[in-house]
């Protein structure tokens, strides 16, 4: 199994703090955001981690290489960046869409329990990890359902059909990461695909297959998009926190010297 993460942002709502940092970067309880990520896939035994980078890809690459091993954390970097969205980092990282593999969005924190959830469910080409709550707001990625198949996911669906949030955490198996690279490819090729996210791909082959979906309710997980998100990514952070499970879980992932 092989985790993708998507990091190449500089997180221009969360200004000041991201004004030399990369997103990914930003300290959480003095620990990089995706420090934390790499430490709860470690936890489920996910150690293949691929990590596409853009803003500051040189601070990101050297804090990977003094904190882990790098033979099983490489960077790619996406060098269009600045003028492009999510789905191109995702086209940067296709080349390594060649096994069982999680798609991860750089800005979101979790405890491994959502993870394993996800991991535990029904083996199916795609599977969105997604949450349920009372309310959805107009940056929240949205979900209509038919039971646990995904029908559409966006930012504009309409109240009437939305039924849940996707946490942008996508597990692929199977025929999976074939499928989502012919559709990656098929995306591309429309000039305005530049400016797209990666789950309108998803959108796109939920109209033609079964994607389905994975609950995780009342398990800790958040996106870290504004400043005022920082409070509860130290929330869902503190449970993350156990220092005989972080050892075990990240012993072949850290160099024995750590800084």
């Amino acid at each position: 199994m092989k985790a993708i993460i998507l990091s190449a942002g500089q997180g221009k709502r969360l200004l000041p703090l991201t004004a030399e940092l990369p997103k990914c970067l930003l300290p959480i309880q003095e620990k990089p955001l995706i420090e934390w990520q790499i430490d709860e896939l470690g936890k489920c035994g996910v150690r293949k981690i691929r990590v596409v980078t853009g803003y500051r890809a040189d601070k990101v690459k050297r804090m990977l290489e003094e904190r882990y091993a790098s033979d099983e954390i490489v960077t790619l970097y996406n060098d269009a960046y600045a003028s492009t969205d999510n789905l191109v980092s995702c086209w940067t990282a296709s080349c390594e869409m060649d096994e069982d593999f999680i798609i991860l969005n750089g800005d979101t924190l979790f405890e491994a329990a959502v993870l394993k959830r996800l991991l535990d469910s029904p083996v199916r080409p795609v599977t969105v990890a997604v949450n349920q709550k009372a309310r959805y707001d107009a940056d929240d990625m949205k979900v209509s359902l038919d039971g646990g198949r995904l029908v559409k996911i966006g930012k504009t669906l309409v109240p009437e059909e939305v039924h849940a949030e996707s946490i942008g955490m996508i597990l692929f198996r199977g025929k999976g990461p074939m499928l989502f690279c012919q559709a990656l490819e098929k995306a591309l090729a429309d000039p305005a695909s530049g400016k797209k996210w990666y789950l309108s791909v998803i959108d796109e082959m939920a109209r033609r297959m079964p994607v389905w979906t994975c609950t995780v309710n009342g398990l800790r997980w958040c996106e870290v998009d504004y400043r005022a998100d920082i409070a509860q990514a130290v929330r869902v952070t503190a449970v993350c926190t156990d220092p005989e499970q972080d050892a075990g879980a990240n012993c072949r992932l850290r160099k024995a010297t750590s800084v």
